[in-house]
């Protein structure tokens, strides 16, 4: 295991789905801030310090954790489209 997956499984833990809270989406420890809310507001440009101002039940692992969620999706090997 190297050092990124030991130190990512731990912040894995905070993200969490519940079909009740945002519809099933992966959200941070149960609350309701999907990652993808997080991930939007980074590449927006916000800092983990205005991120954090601005949602003061947040913590910086919980940033991290949508962080280490999003590398843990794009390892993917393949995605294959779903019809419907």
């Amino acid at each position: 295991m190297d050092q990124f997956s030991k130190s990512s499984s731990g912040l894995l833990e905070r993200i969490t789905t519940h079909p009740d809270i945002c519809h099933g989406k992966p959200c941070i420890r149960g609350l309701r801030y999907p990652v993808d809310m997080i991930l939007e507001l980074l590449s927006a440009g916000m800092s983990n310090e205005e991120i954090l101002a601005d949602y003061s039940d947040l913590e910086r692992d919980d940033i991290l954790a949508a962080l280490a969620f999003a590398v843990r999706l794009s390892q993917m090997k393949r995605v294959q489209a779903v019809r419907g």
